[in-house]
């Protein structure tokens, strides 16, 4: 019998038919109660019950009540097909509990069972789990490597729909690599595959990932858009699913982004001596009203599920919430509980986050002159530099560039000697940014660079270039940095006009714009 429910399971897993997949064990479970430990194919029933639990069937104890059927000592007596199979379900059990060095262990033992293992389905589901392990820890390329070998096998065994599921995964991943054109023309395909099947929780990733990819590019309305699309779908499944909580955590995420931009608006007036319209205020109240109840909510999601990652995504998104309206205190206790979640799991890229936060509440003070100054601007410059050494431990190059810059900020701040060094930092964070879109780490980094020009030693620059000490600096490099000098300071004695300023060097009023937009003097 439980053979029979096997084939039915693998068939709809392949084809993504999710309702008639958990029919089918909705009516096993009423008859049975529980897997049958004494079933000769139990091992293989568990493991694609796992693969139902991850598709949105149950919850996970399902599986961990499965498994003490299988316990370490008695494994020794399984044949190698049924030791993977229990390994797969141990490694879904893992990843749920969000550790992630056990999970990639064992699904790593089952790769290496490859050639004792006839069913593609399980080497590509091996792959695939792999891949979202390492994604998680933040290593991109190997996880890029998982996935698209997921895909190739699913593919050779006939399972497109089960293919273009892992293909969004990969899209993301290719995105992560600036990679965007693919990204989004895999994203695509895939979801024209499985728009035609009930799998509400890819359709929903496929919303989020176009929501997250448009957010990035900062087209904020239409990234809401898609988030709200995606919570329609993952609302069709379950309305507390995990991944409703990340997408709420991202609109959250990205209503503070709006926010922000509202707020310019109203300093900028405030500047200019001019009143703001109060539909203004009211709109940028009203944004950052909806942000903390959508992270509210998405907290009380990812508390069901004991998910830290969630957690502490949340708490660091409300710290900076916090952060921008002056509550410095709140935002330091957000980002200490977001790095007590990320420190229980090893997960530097949340810790690097909350790390981050802290640095910026500890510049807040310095700026504001709270607390003892000496004390404040040790506690930002440690909070930087671990910052940058926890994101250096992962591939997230947009997390690494952030944590630079603001290390190069927190330098400039509390070592107004040090400027040589600030200027090192903001070119390896410049570098990491060259191909993205200019978002606000984009305008973090201009900050930086219009301090470590203006706090330069102009003199002491040219003197040394004129005794021939450029360092490893290469000629093209050099000439960029004489324009960073010299276009600014002309820029001034010409009352800020660039056209001046292109007439009287002979060069392209582009290359003016460019060279003051770079150092945050003038609109990009």
């Amino acid at each position: 019998m439980a053979s029979n429910l096997i084939e039915g399971l693998r068939e709809d897993l392949r084809n993504r038919r999710i309702g008639s997949g958990m029919s089918r064990l909705d009516e096993h479970w009423v008859r049975c109660g529980r897997l049958d430990p004494h079933d000769e194919d139990a091992a293989g029933l568990l493991c694609y019950v796992s693969q139902w639990v991850d598709a949105g069937w149950r919850d996970i104890d399902v599986i961990q009540d499965g498994l003490c059927a299988f316990p370490k000592g008695r494994r020794v007596g399984l044949s190698i097909l049924d030791y993977a199979y229990v390994l797969m379900a141990e490694g879904v059990v893992w990843v749920a509990e969000e550790n992630i060095a056990r999970a990639l262990a064992n699904f790593d033992l089952v790769l290496s069972l490859k050639t004792e293992i006839v069913e593609r389905e399980i080497l590509a589901l091996a792959h695939f789990w792999s891949s979202r392990c390492n994604r998680k820890a933040g290593e991109y390329d190997r996880a890029l490597e998982h996935v698209s070998e997921a895909c190739r096998l699913a593919s050779e065994a006939d399972a497109g729909p089960m293919a273009a599921t892992m293909r969004v995964a990969e899209s993301w991943l290719l995105f992560q690599k600036s990679r965007t054109k693919d990204a989004l023309k895999m994203l695509s395909e895939a979801d024209a595959v499985l728009r035609e099947t009930d799998d509400f929780l890819t359709r929903g990733n496929i919303e989020s990932s176009y929501g997250r990819m448009y957010r990035r590019e900062g087209r904020y309305d239409l990234g809401l858009r898609h988030f709200s699309a995606a919570i329609d779908e993952y609302g069709k499944r379950d309305p507390e699913h995990r991944n409703l909580a990340r997408t709420l955590t991202n609109m959250g995420y990205v209503e503070r982004l709006i926010a922000l931009q509202l707020r310019k608006r109203i300093d900028s007036d405030v500047s200019q001596h001019r009143r703001s319209e109060p539909e203004l205020r009211r709109d940028y109240e009203n944004m950052r009203a909806q942000a903390l109840a959508h992270l509210d909510r998405a907290s009380e999601i990812y508390r069901l599920h004991a998910n830290h990652r969630g957690a502490g995504t949340v708490c660091v998104n409300r710290g900076h919430l916090h952060l921008d309206s002056g509550d410095l205190y709140k935002a330091d206790d957000e980002a200490r509980e977001a790095y007590a979640l990320g420190e229980q799991k090893n997960d530097y890229i949340l810790m690097a986050r909350a790390r981050l936060l802290e640095c910026m509440v500890e510049n807040t003070k310095l700026e504001e002159e709270i607390d003892d100054a000496a004390w404040v601007a040790h506690l930002a410059l440690e909070a930087a530099k671990e910052a940058v050494d926890l994101a250096r431990r992962t591939e997230n190059r947009r997390l690494l560039a952030r944590a630079l810059i603001w290390l190069g900020l927190t330098t400039c701040t509390t070592s107004p000697g040090s400027l040589d060094a600030a200027r090192e930092i903001s070119e390896q964070a410049a570098a990491l940014l060259k191909n993205e879109v200019q978002d606000h780490i984009w305008e973090d980094l201009q900050v930086l660079k219009a301090r470590v020009v203006k706090g330069g030693n102009v003199d002491a620059t040219l003197q040394a270039w004129s005794q021939g000490v450029v360092g490893d600096r290469t000629f093209q490099q050099l000439t960029e940095d004489f324009a960073d000098l010299i276009i600014p300071k002309i820029w001034e004695h010409e009352s800020r006009k660039v056209a001046r300023v292109s007439k009287r060097l002979s060069i392209s009023p582009k290359k003016v714009r460019r060279v003051l937009a770079r150092l945050g003097l003038h609109g990009a």
